[in-house]
């Protein structure tokens, strides 16, 4: 088979990448930034290299001159690269994988492999283990410590932490530093300002004319449990939590691309950079240059850097290369509900059932976080719920919201109730007592792996019960614990929206139910949402930013979204 047919632009750069690796190692100066600059340019291609070569345009490429274009040319025609095998065999063994382990680097990595003959992380760990590397050049005991904390934090690299338990340390950690006098511009970045529901890493971008100082701040946090380098523009630490985060300082004039680029998602900068070099533009993390002349183009914002390339504005929660380039050059984007849209919570447990708090003390919180209303929606009774209410006990909660109600000014408790949806989809409260109801919220508890065709007509019968306004955590999946329910989700969302029945999204942190990718699905069915936190306490109430961050990411306007309605239309669509 032609070695070209199996080669890709990917690969070849990988194999760059590793040549600039090696030659670091070897402290060659110029080379391996050259490698890179080659490495990126290859990646970024719209064309298949293979065809360039074919045309005998290889040097046309920015940073390929024609000592690397023999070398491409060698790649494709034999698979591999003569001169990166021949480098291999000018370092011991080991060094790169050692290399890769944080803490390490290439001149601690070359002392381990000669000292001690060391050649893998197995090795490393059982070494570091017996205490033999403390005594070597350059290391000691906190080293040999370092070491173990990052081979450990290695195994875990597939290790997801979930959006609601971290964000709030990130941006705890982000307003620390943007006090800071020399801070002139700070923000997270990466899949944490994406709103993804679980981050692997944290990244921060910030700007100073000082970034030794933010250097130094970061790197004295009381979350950390580690610092794995600290440099005098990065650096990289690992929280108690055990989350990485990484802080990057720039220069201003390169703030915004920075950003950009930084925040991601990789295939939406690809994007990008493919309709930056149809103009004849590179784009990267430093701004948009013109290949014509050099000259630095891009703008002081991110807006403006959208600008230049003819697009739409496209908001983070957007960046996935999932149509929203195609909208932003349509100008079809839509206006993503806003943060602040939402006017209360519809989804709210108290003390009656397995909440924490007292209806008025929700009211009092809800209220102080300027929303209009809130819905007191406990579990109904049921044998696999704790502390559910049965109907006398769902009358004696009405009368204390009622009584709520007459000393609250300018908010409302709505009175509401989450019923259990069993497996032949009745629900366990009378219609009778539902329809005393403000709001009806129906989910499944149990039962959840039933198959497919009969957990849709569950969920099916459930929704064309009259009574039902919302259908809570509609796939009952639990983030990194239970998989979504086996149903025909499609029909499920064009029977809601046939019947008027709300898709609820479950802000509770291991839930985010319906997901970002179901939101939208849902959305091109014409169905309509409702936002809850599904508190228990009213701490939990902040829960409600990671439900509008899941409806951003998932297009959703406040158009869509029930509560983001004053309270008197949002009465008028629950009594339709």
């Amino acid at each position: 088979m032609d070695s070209r047919s199996r080669i890709s632009n990917k690969q070849i750069a990988a194999i760059f990448y590793e040549v600039a690796d090696i030659l670091d190692i070897k402290s060659v100066k110029f080379k391996p930034a050259a490698y890179r600059r080659a490495a990126h340019e290859i990646e970024i291609l719209r064309e298949d290299i293979s065809s360039i070569s074919e045309r005998g345009k290889l040097e046309e490429i920015p940073g390929i001159g024609s000592n690397l274009a023999g070398k491409i040319r060698e790649i494709l025609a034999t698979g591999k690269l003569a001169h990166l095998e021949k480098l291999k065999q000018e370092i011991p063994k080991g060094v790169l994988e050692l290399s890769e382990i944080g803490g390490i680097g290439p001149k601690k990595a070359l002392v381990l492999t000669k000292e001690l003959g060391i050649t893998n992380s197995e090795d490393l760990e059982k070494a570091a283990l017996e205490k033999k590397i403390r005594d070597l050049p350059g290391f000691g005991e906190k080293s040999e410590k370092n070491i173990l904390q990052s081979i450990n934090a290695m195994k875990n690299t597939g290790r997801r932490f979930l959006l609601g338990d971290i964000l709030p340390v990130a941006e705890t950690i982000k307003k620390r530093l943007a006090t800071l006098p020399g801070t002139q511009g700070i923000s997270l970045a990466g899949s944490i300002r994406r709103r993804k529901e679980t981050i692997g890493d944290v990244d921060i971008i910030a700007t100073s004319e000082e970034p030794e100082k933010i250097i130094s701040e970061f790197c004295l946090l009381p979350e950390i449990d580690r610092i794995l380098g600290k440099g005098p523009t990065k650096s990289s630490i690992v929280l108690t939590s055990g989350v990485q985060v990484d802080l990057r300082v720039v220069d201003i004039d390169q703030y915004w691309a920075a950003l950009v680029y930084f925040t991601g998602s990789k295939a939406h900068n690809i994007a990008l950079r493919r309709r930056a070099l149809e103009r004849n533009w590179k784009l990267n993390e430093y701004g948009i240059t013109s290949l014509a002349d050099g000259k630095m183009l891009a703008g002081q914002t991110e807006q403006d850097l959208y600008r230049l390339l003819d697009l739409q504005y496209i908001e983070p929660e957007l960046r996935e290369d999932s149509g929203e380039i195609e909208a932003a050059i349509n100008g079809t984007l839509p206006e993503i509900v806003p943060y602040n849209a939402v006017k209360g919570d519809l989804h709210v447990h108290s003390g009656w059932s397995d909440g924490k708090h007292t209806i008025r003390e929700l009211a009092d919180a809800a209220k102080a976080l300027g929303y209009e209303y809130i819905a007191i929606c406990d579990h109904a009774w049921n044998s696999k719920i704790a502390r559910g209410l049965d109907e006398a006990a769902i009358a004696q909660q009405q009368k204390e919201i009622e009584q709520a109600n007459r000393e609250l000014e300018g908010f409302m408790v709505l009175a509401g109730i989450e019923c259990n949806i069993d497996p032949d989809g009745n629900l366990d409260v009378t219609d009778k007592v539902l329809g005393d109801l403000d709001v009806v919220v129906a989910s499944v508890h149990s039962g959840l792996d039933m198959p497919r065709i009969e957990m849709t007509k569950r969920l099916l019968t459930a929704l064309h019960n009259e009574q039902v306004d919302i259908l809570g955590h509609p796939t009952g999946r639990i983030i990194q614990k239970r998989e979504a329910v086996q149903a025909d989700l499609p029909v499920i969302f064009e029977v809601a929206a046939g019947q008027g029945v709300s898709l609820e999204i479950n802000a509770a942190p291991f839930r985010l139910d319906l997901s970002d990718t179901n939101c939208r699905m849902a959305r091109e069915q014409g169905a309509r949402f409702s936002i809850g936190s599904d508190a228990k306490a009213k701490e939990d109430l902040g829960f409600m930013e990671l439900g509008v961050a899941t409806a951003r990411r998932g297009w959703l306007e406040a158009k869509d979204i029930i509560n983001t309605l004053p309270l008197r239309d949002l009465l008028r669509v629950l009594e339709s």
